[in-house]
C-alpha cells in the first residue's frame, strides 16, 4: 500500500514513521484544548518531517500537527509525498487510541498527494496502526 509505482512502504518504515510522530507530540503547544499531536510526514525522496500541534487563543489562528509537517516540508521545497503517521491524546497521556484527521487537514494533504498513493498511518503508543488511503479518509475531496 502506498508509494509511487507501486513500491511499498515496509514495516519498519511505518514503525519508524510512528516513533517520529510520537516525538513530535512532544513539541505540542496545546494550552487551549490539552490535546497534544504528532506528525511524520516520509517525502518520496525519503525525507521525514515532523510537526506538532500549535494552539492560539484565536482558535482560528491554530495549526493541526499534520498541516505543521506539510508546511515544514513545502517551505523546504519538498512538494512529493508519500505517507504520514499520526498520534494523539490528551497531554500528559500516553496514546492509546488512533487519533485521525481532522478536515481542514485531510484537504490539505489532497492538495500535495495522490489520495489513491498517499497512506496514512494512525498510530498508537501500544503499537496499534490503522492504515488508511487518503481516498478512504476524504473521499469526495474539494477542487479533485
Amino acid at each position: 500500500m502506498g508509494g509511487e509505482d507501486g513500491e511499498m512502504i515496509g514495516k519498519e518504515k511505518k514503525r519508524k514513521l510512528v516513533a517520529e510522530a510520537i516525538e513530535a507530540r512532544k513539541n505540542s503547544y496545546c494550552k487551549y484544548s490539552g490535546f497534544a499531536v504528532g506528525a511524520a510526514l516520509l517525502t518520496k525522496g525519503g525525507n521525514i518531517y515532523r510537526g506538532a500541534n500549535v494552539e492560539n487563543a484565536s482558535y482560528g489562528l491554530t495549526n493541526c500537527a499534520e498541516r505543521s509537517a506539510i508546511f515544514a516540508a513545502v517551505s523546504n521545497g519538498e512538494k512529493d509525498f508519500q505517507a504520514i503517521a499520526i498520534v494523539g491524546a490528551p497531554a500528559g497521556e500516553k496514546a492509546t487510541e488512533i487519533c485521525p484527521p481532522c478536515g481542514s487537514c485531510r484537504q490539505v494533504m489532497a492538495e500535495f498527494a495522490d489520495p489513491e498513493k498517499f497512506l496514512v498511518l494512525l498510530g498508537t503508543e501500544g503499537g496499534e496502526c490503522k492504515e488508511l488511503l487518503l481516498k478512504e479518509l476524504l473521499p469526495y475531496s474539494f477542487g479533485l
